[in-house]
């Protein structure tokens, strides 16, 4: 009877091991992957099916177990969940690759330069530009449009500021939008110095010209939107919240989708408009396998750097000035309610301090101790610590772009004074009030790169390494912390975590491949790190 065993036992395991491996479509081995499962384990490789991984294990094991017509030899490099971009302005990035980039320039002269050298460049009406910021110019004060209007008097001009709150529009473009010396705006600001337009408008002052702008033809929109795409999946994204975009974007976004063009996924976030209301209201949310139409993404007051940030109080360099609100509270009030009752998550823009309390208050009553809805602050760069735990109580996800605090951190205390500056920019703190926080960049506010916005979260300092022991360095994160943040909580903060986020058993074969191990490398090696491959649904989209 022993002996009968024993020959069983021995047949069973000759059975098994002339079982054939199992069919995949890509098999990724001879790697370090970090899973960022919920105990955060390593493996080697992976085998990936039908868009959805199918194995993890060491790579003798996987090599054994699967068979694919792709088996790639990593080389020991390192895979990560594809990187997640929980803020950003995928599609204006992608018409801002076609506009005059101000990005970088140190004077309005070099403004001026570069819009003549597109203009010249580019025939049309309209000349259209983003990315001055007169913090980094020697003068500081915000530039005119006379010489806008000595060599553009025929062709509108509309430079906006780097945080899209602020612009610049010569006498054209204000003609076009019939803005004169007396016309008033809630919510924002026309600037007027001794009775003459100076051209530079702030908050909902940018939409009056913004507004009259031809609006994008669909052969624009497609090409943004490829271009875009085009040159985030090269810094390893693989899912963008895009916020703030009109059913007409949507639409072709779908449209792409759906003939195989446009492969990255996204999580829209829709503009408070009239026909977003009348369509969404009614048909409700909406989800494909590469798209998510679930959120509003709500203004509650401007940006700090061009003085529009609301504060409960006056700005420390220019005394009885309090910022602006773009929305006030009865708007909040009635168009969160609905949103509640339709079902869509609420993302809301709060910079300053004062917007901060006023709309995690309503949340708080709106939402009546339902803490699964997942609404977000979008930004939360100022916040009183008195409200901070509000964040908690009501179950809101503060979603943040890391790279803010170091690109404002030169003038931030200015706007601030020394009493406020240290309660800005908190992210370790905002992150235990639920255990978690989204990160994003604002491109093209920012850098698209999203190790750039690891870097800074979890060193506080410039590409130079200042400041040397970071900026307010106790609410950097760990390397673990920013890591999650950008894969596994951001799809949480999508409802999206049962199917991103970690590489598991099941999950979307989205994944990045990097040269560098950043959870170990020094930190300053971060931002050189590069790219060697992107999957998108198990497909290969963007190869070094």
């Amino acid at each position: 009877m022993h002996c009968l065993k024993i020959c069983l036992l021995g047949f069973i395991v000759t059975w098994l091991g002339c079982q054939s491996p199992e069919k995949a479509d890509l098999i990724l081995h001879n790697a370090v992957v970090y899973t960022v499962d919920d105990s955060f384990s390593k493996t080697e490789a992976l085998a990936i099916k039908a868009g959805k991984i199918i194995g993890l294990g060491a790579s003798d094991e996987i090599l054994e177990a699967y068979t694919a017509p792709e088996i790639i030899d990593i080389e020991g490099k390192y895979i990560y969940p594809g990187f997640i971009d929980a803020h950003c302005h995928f599609f204006g990035y992608g018409q801002f690759l076609s506009q005059v980039d101000l990005t970088g320039t140190t004077s309005f002269a070099a403004v001026v330069d570069r819009t003549v050298k597109h203009a010249n460049a580019n025939a049309g009406d309209w000349i259209v530009g983003r990315g001055w910021d007169q913090n980094d110019w020697a003068i500081k004060n915000f530039p005119g449009k006379d010489t806008l209007d000595q060599l553009f008097p025929d062709r509108a001009v509309f430079l906006k500021r780097i945080d899209g709150h602020a612009a610049l529009a010569n006498q054209k473009a204000l003609d076009a939008a019939g803005i004169t010396a007396q016309t008033t705006v809630d919510g924002g600001m026309i600037e007027v110095k001794e009775g003459r337009l100076t051209g530079i408008l702030i908050d909902n002052a940018v939409d009056l010209v913004k507004n009259v702008i031809p609006a994008p033809g669909e052969q624009e929109i497609r090409t943004a939107l490829l271009a875009a795409q085009k040159d985030c999946f090269a810094v390893g994204l693989t899912t963008v919240d895009d916020a703030g975009l009109d059913k007409q974007v949507i639409d072709m976004m779908d449209q792409l989708h759906n003939q195989g063009k446009l492969k990255m996924r996204i999580y829209a976030m829709l503009n408070p408009t009239e026909e977003n209301y009348q369509h969404y209201y009614t048909s409700g949310p909406y989800k494909s396998d590469r798209l998510n139409v679930r959120s509003f993404k709500v203004y509650a007051d401007g940006a700090l750097g061009s003085r529009g940030a609301r504060l409960k109080q006056p700005y420390h360099d220019q005394p009885g000035h309090h910022g602006f609100l773009i929305n006030d509270s009865a708007f909040f009030m009635e168009h969160t309610s609905v949103m509640y009752e339709k079902g869509f998550q609420v993302n809301t823009h709060c910079i300053g301090d004062a917007a901060n309390r006023m709309v995690l208050d309503i949340y708080g009553q709106v939402l009546g101790g339902d803490r699964g809805k997942r609404w977000r602050i979008e930004h939360a760069q100022v916040v009183d610590p008195v409200d901070l735990e509000k964040f908690g109580r009501f179950g809101i996800l503060p979603s943040v772009q890391p790279t803010h605090a170091t690109s404002d951190m030169y003038w931030a205390g200015e706007r601030l004074g020394n009493e406020r500056i240290p309660h800005a920019y908190a992210y370790q703190q905002l992150l235990e009030q639920n255990q978690m926080i989204a990160h994003g960049s604002d491109f093209p506010v920012e850098h698209i790169n999203p190790l750039f916005g690891f870097y800074a979260a979890i060193a506080r300092k410039d590409h130079k390494g200042y400041p040397e022991k970071g900026f307010q360095p106790e609410n950097s994160l760990s390397r673990e912390q920013a890591l999650k943040a950008m894969t596994i909580w951001a799809a949480y903060a999508n409802f999206e975590e049962p199917e991103k986020g970690s590489l598991e058993p099941g999950k979307l074969a989205d994944l990045v491949v990097l040269e560098q191990d950043i959870m170990h490398i020094p930190e300053d090696s971060i931002i050189t790190t590069e790219v060697r491959m992107t999957v998108v649904d198990g497909e290969i989209v963007y190869r070094r």
